[in-house]
């Protein structure tokens, strides 16, 4: 016999509740719905067998996923051309900025005018495809021939890239060492090298940190999920209180006003007698205090 053959229908119903909540987010059911409905319980254990966390099937979920896992190929080589698009264009406005400051060598200014040249004439070119796969007029009338043209010398070209290499290498490593002091601000006072050596194990940091926060964030959505329910149990239980209160107050109030009326007679009856025995006590003593036996004896004698 399995092990599941052993456990209540209770725990049974607990535990398709758990699966129906986790792999079938908007069946919000709880254990009362599960015991009146068997057959629809029934009907979600084999639906959840079929379906993901997400609600969408298997074969579905596994077509999503490389899809994604596409778009995020595609997008980190796009990243990859967009960072260095960026630098060189941060090398070009620092260029910009010290010819208004330093005086710049010549092999400084061939190297920036040869990058400023080529990276032009190439943006140009790609504005220049899509016009001629539509079938329409170039963009002023201008040739990818004529733009080539404009293109510098290949020695120059050849030189201006081994150098541009070494200066995107600096900068990128510049700001993987902004990047890492402000990640860990007391790596600020480190070498070079035990930089690097922190920054080759940064992304894998950063992995896992954000893993730590996607997993807390489950959590917390989890625990809102839960706290929720509890919620929605706890005021249903203060509402059957109340209305059982309700019921006892209509029930019992008139017969224990009655009987508390019963108490509060005799509790005055008896009072009232108190009082009385009081008064005639009060009149004995009168009495005694007035004909003492001298008096008594007295007018015995005047009456024989």
């Amino acid at each position: 016999m399995a092990s599941g053959d052993f456990c209540s229908p209770g725990e049974g119903m607990e535990i398709l509740q758990q699966v129906c909540s986790k792999q079938l987010p908007p069946c919000n059911l709880s254990e009362k719905d599960l015991l009146q409905n068997p057959h629809f319980s029934k009907l979600l254990l084999s639906l959840a067998q079929h379906v993901d966390e997400s609600g969408l099937s298997l074969t579905l979920a596994k077509e999503q996923a490389q899809a994604w896992k596409e778009v995020r190929l595609h997008k980190t080589t796009w990243l990859r051309s967009e960072i260095l698009q960026r630098v060189i264009q941060e090398l070009l406005v620092d260029y910009y900025v010290k010819t208004q400051d330093t005086n710049l060598t010549s092999e400084d200014k061939k190297f920036h005018e040869t990058l400023e040249q080529r990276l032009l004439v190439t943006e140009l070119t790609g504005l220049l495809g899509p016009s001629r796969e539509k079938e329409m007029p170039p963009l002023l009338g201008l040739e990818k021939a004529d733009l080539l043209e404009l293109m510098p010398p290949s020695e120059d070209f050849v030189w201006m890239r081994a150098r541009l290499l070494l200066e995107v290498e600096e900068q990128l490593k510049k700001k993987c060492f902004t990047l890492l002091c402000y990640h860990d601000p007391n790596s600020d006072s480190d070498s070079e090298t035990l930089k690097a050596a922190k920054v080759w194990k940064l992304a894998e940091i950063l992995v896992g940190e954000k893993q730590q926060c996607q997993d807390a964030k489950s959590q917390q959505q989890e625990q809102m999920v839960l706290l929720e329910k509890k919620s929605a149990t706890y005021s249903q239980v203060l509402l059957r209180c109340l209305a059982l209160l309700q019921r006892l107050l209509q029930e019992h109030r008139l017969k224990t006003q009655s009987e508390l009326d019963r108490i509060n007679a005799q509790y005055l009856e008896i009072k009232c007698s108190a009082m009385i025995l009081k008064l005639r006590m009060e009149e004995l003593k009168i009495l005694s205090d007035t004909y003492t036996t001298e008096k008594v004896e007295v007018h015995r004698l005047i009456s024989i």
